[in-house]
């Protein structure tokens, strides 16, 4: 029988090691994520050998995410389907990638229907790319750049606890200003950011602010997520600002690289099924968009 429990910092170490083994670029797995939207999500935990179960509220149902890790993979399905029997819910599988899909399918086939979950596409970007905006498809990027950096007198700097009730200033005053076309979500994500800043050190998060003539007009942060890519959780900046936006995401690569040498990738996140944001993660030309499925459990 699974045993479930809240997610605390307490399951940071254990749960790394399994997100490590798994070493997936997807930005469904890694503590960071879970530990800030539980509020959202409300994830419970337990682990199986050397797997990670997850159980979340998804629309107002309950889910399970793939169940990561090494080692069998049969065991963790067949006590996640006794969990969902014994919760008289069906056994759902969110955050499936293509390589967890043919597992599925090897070790249980046909008994699994999937379904593109397209809202939750990660956008995977190269680093080197991000850091210089190469190439006549980020051109716009770079020029964008060339002109805030002849026009301000700025910096950027990594993330601290000092600087973190300024990044709060600037989030309140971003979030007024763009409150008439901002999505619902954003109150979600409002207190996921709170919830980050709170254990930003114990979380691991690295990150960085944007500062011009003295004030913050841009941060973001996230974490190594696998061997080779990074996950950025956040990023926000002054809209009214022209180029605030990619000198964000291009000194973040920069300063990333410089920390990480193995660093390859940076994963966007999805797009939440917004056009705008859609538009936007496109624009800065991904090396590949990462598929993810919803696995339903399919009874004789």
């Amino acid at each position: 029988m699974l045993e479930f429990k809240t997610l605390t910092l307490k399951d940071k170490e254990w749960v790394d090691k399994i997100v490590m083994a798994e070493n997936s670029p997807s930005a469904d797995f890694n503590f960071g994520n879970m530990y800030i939207w539980n509020n959202y999500y409300q994830p419970k935990v337990c682990r199986l050998g050397d797997r990670m179960i997850v159980k979340i509220v998804y629309n107002d149902k309950q889910h399970f995410v793939y169940p990561i890790g090494s080692g069998s993979l049969k065991p963790a399905i067949e006590e996640m389907l006794s969990d969902a029997a014994g919760s008289g819910c069906e056994l759902i599988l969110k955050g499936v990638c293509e390589n967890h899909k043919e597992l599925l399918e090897a070790e249980f086939p046909g008994k699994f229907v999937f379904t593109e979950q397209d809202v939750s596409y990660d956008y995977i970007y190269l680093a080197e790319k991000l850091s210089t905006y190469s190439g006549k498809a980020l051109h716009g990027k770079k020029n964008h750049c060339n002109r805030f950096e002849a026009q301000h007198d700025w910096e950027f700097c990594p993330i601290t606890r000092e600087i973190l009730p300024e990044c709060l200033d600037m989030l309140d005053a971003w979030i007024k200003e763009n409150d008439d076309r901002l999505d619902p979500s954003v109150v979600d994500e409002y207190n996921s950011i709170l919830r980050a800043f709170t254990a930003y050190e114990a979380l691991g998060f690295e990150g960085g602010i944007l500062r011009s003539d003295g004030h913050i007009i841009g941060f973001t942060m996230g974490e190594m997520i696998n061997s080779d890519t990074f996950d950025v959780h956040f990023e926000k900046a002054d809209i009214n600002i022209n180029g605030a936006y990619p000198m964000v995401c291009r000194e973040l690569c920069r300063m990333l690289i410089k920390n990480h040498p193995e660093l390859k990738y940076i994963n966007r996140e999805d797009d939440l099924g917004l056009e705008s944001l859609r538009r936007s993660k496109l624009s800065y030309k991904p090396e590949y968009i990462l598929k993810k499925y919803t696995a339903r459990w399919q009874d004789e």
